[in-house]
């Protein structure tokens, strides 16, 4: 099984990201949650054995493209999407340029999340 780290400012939307992963079969052994960018890299830290991360685009303290640019400096394996509401071309490239692996526009549904992070993760 896998452990997923879920960035995103909103604890409610932490725990739809949950409820939809599970629902869409998807096998993840552990969640673990961090408020904003800079939580998130300590999270890091503190868990180096994570699958897959999960990051909010707007947040306090530090963006989700500033913890991505910041975790990619010294990551460069471990595969993290994007889950937002900023949608687009522009900002769907700008997040791929910045390092992320992939893309998914809030709201989703359980079939979109299973196809954006199937690759990443076992599915029962």
């Amino acid at each position: 099984m896998s452990k997923v780290l879920i960035i995103d400012d909103s604890g409610v939307m932490r725990k739809i990201i949950q409820r939809n992963i599970v629902q869409a079969g998807l096998l993840v052994d552990q969640f673990v949650e961090a408020g904003d960018g800079r939580e998130g890299l300590e999270k890091v830290k503190q868990n180096n054995d994570l699958n897959l991360i999960l990051c909010d685009w707007n947040m306090p303290n530090m963006t989700g493209i500033e913890f991505v640019k910041a975790f990619r400096s010294s990551d460069k394996k471990t595969p993290v999407v994007m889950i937002t509401t900023e949608g687009g071309e522009t900002r769907t490239e700008e997040a791929r340029n910045s390092g992320a692996n992939g893309y998914l526009t809030k709201p989703f549904t359980t079939d979109q999340l299973l196809r954006k992070l199937g690759d990443y993760l076992l599915v029962k």
